[in-house]
């Protein structure tokens, strides 16, 4: 068993989490959800003991537990090592682990080479399997699992949904992935900011992910339809109390003073009027739901000719150094194709979409929008989000305007980008390619740091954007609903799947 008791999360003034207890047992497996910046990697660090910018009130109770923690990247500090070293670390129990080592290989399938080579050289995917390698080798109780599906190829998405569903260890996990979500999860923790982000909200369920959707939106629709109702219904005798009452009000200021009956009548019945008023105004009436508001998004109309020639990409040799990761590499594009590029971590898939941007961003014929895998690669050149969206033809207040409508607080516009969320980065590249109108866009992994309720919505807007769509990803509702065609990276080169 483990147990938060009162636990309470908040960072400078804002509360996060307020009041949060709750109960995991063996073989529980509890998804955080909730939108970008709410808080879910906040209470996985404070699960964890990992504090640097909160603070936390409560009790963390873990009942003699271990536990084990993924979080988002690896530490700096550690990237210059190998990965090998990496691994084993400081260890104690060096020999045992060595013996399990191969075996926990095969089952992620990593590359043995793989173990000699330094960190920062691997891809996002790579990186991500280490961590989890890491997690495995040793023997937790509990796991802490942030995004665990980043970057990840299906193969090993799969693999990760069954272990999650199969193992008898208690799992906390924050992920974007709606699928693994589904398959997995049998307790829900939504984390929410409310009030226009003023007051912040939890509610946790016993269900699994797809049930506790469904029954939210029914709560919420039924909750809304009796307010309406029960609003039109008080409006509706408030206002015929107010007729009776200024027609009685002008009974007794026009009866003659020959009627003192009729006089001492009229006021009985004003006075039985303001009971009723009274009474009514005391009437307790459901309120219409108070919830997060969604993102808004949208592009403007772009066109581009189905029959234009986007790239005609020939590609002999894809490297990275001396290392060759595929041959051959051919791709023809035209018009408002919507493609997804697909392949096991570490194939060279962001390298080859890093070419395909560096071919294309100069074109004058098109305006290209690019979203990197590393939002770093382009954020660190610039020192808040005003400064991202902002141009010689986009002003401030246009940019606060669609922050605005994407749920960003006054804070986080003003404030240093380092100090945001990586799904509310995720969405500042997303509002940077409406605002420029571009009609092709170039993304690698577009969906993998938003949250899985803004995530349908993001799939809307890109599935009804009529220009042209490059990307690489592994978010399987992304590929089903936004994707055309999905090609498939190999060492000969790139395959398309049927």
């Amino acid at each position: 068993m483990f147990e938060l008791r009162n636990i309470s999360i908040s960072i400078n003034t804002r509360y996060l989490i307020r009041s949060l207890s709750l109960t995991l047992n063996k073989k529980d497996k509890l998804a955080i959800i909730g939108e970008e910046g709410n808080g879910k990697s906040t209470l996985l660090k404070a699960i964890s003991g990992t504090n640097s910018y909160f603070t936390i009130e409560g009790t963390i109770d873990l009942k003699s537990n271990t536990i084990g923690f993924l979080p988002q990247s690896i530490n700096e500090e550690y990237l210059n090592q190998k990965v090998f070293d990496y691994l084993f670390v400081d260890d104690n129990d060096y020999y045992n682990k060595v013996n399990n080592l191969y075996k926990k290989l095969s089952i992620l399938k990593i590359d043995d080479n793989l173990l000699e080579q330094n960190l920062n050289i691997l891809s996002g995917g790579e990186k991500v399997k280490i961590g989890i390698l890491k997690l495995l080798l040793e023997n937790y109780d509990i796991l802490l699992l942030d995004e665990p599906t980043n970057d990840l190829d299906i193969e090993t998405l799969e693999w990760l949904e069954e272990f999650i569903k199969m193992t008898d260890k208690q799992i906390i996990y924050v992920s974007h992935d709606e699928t693994l979500l589904s398959k997995t999860a049998n307790m829900i923790l939504h984390i929410e900011q409310v009030k226009h982000k003023m007051e912040c909200r939890h509610t946790i369920v016993r269900s699994d992910y797809d049930t506790y959707i469904k029954n939210r939106l029914q709560s919420l629709e039924h909750q809304t339809k009796v307010a309406l109702n029960e609003k039109r219904e008080f409006q509706k005798k408030e206002d015929k109390l107010k007729q009776i009452r200024d027609k009685v009000n002008y009974e007794l200021n026009t009866i003659s003073r020959s009627n003192p009956h009729g006089a001492k009548l009229l006021k009985k019945k004003m006075h039985s009027i303001k009971t009723q008023e009274k009474k009514l105004e005391n009437t307790t009436l459901t309120e219409i739901p108070d919830v997060e508001e969604n993102i808004n998004l949208f592009f403007e109309d772009v066109f581009v000719p189905r029959n234009k020639i986007i790239i005609n990409l020939d590609i002999p040799k894809l490297e990275v150094g001396k290392k060759v990761l595929a041959n051959n590499i051919k791709l023809d594009i035209v018009g408002n194709a919507h493609i997804a590029i697909i392949g096991k971590n570490g194939m060279g898939k962001t390298t080859l979409i890093k070419k395909i941007y560096e071919e294309l961003k100069e074109r004058s014929d098109l305006k290209i929008g690019y979203m990197p895998q590393n939002y770093e690669d382009i954020l660190d050149s610039y020192d808040n989000v005003l400064s991202f969206l902002t141009s010689i033809n986009i002003t401030s207040t246009m940019a606060r305007n669609y922050l605005g409508n994407m749920n960003f607080t006054r804070d986080e516009m003003t404030g240093n980008l380092k100090n945001l969320s990586n799904g509310t980065k995720a969405k500042l590249f997303l509002i940077k390619l409406v605002l420029d109108k571009c009609n092709c866009l170039i993304l690698d992994e577009p969906t993998r740091n938003l949250s899985p309720l803004s995530n349908p919505i993001i799939r809307k807007v890109l599935k009804e954007f009529k220009g042209t769509i490059i990307s690489v990803s592994h978010d399987r509702k992304y590929l089903l609903e936004v994707i055309d065609t999905i090609y498939v990276l190999t060492f000969d080169g790139l395959v398309k799947k049927c």
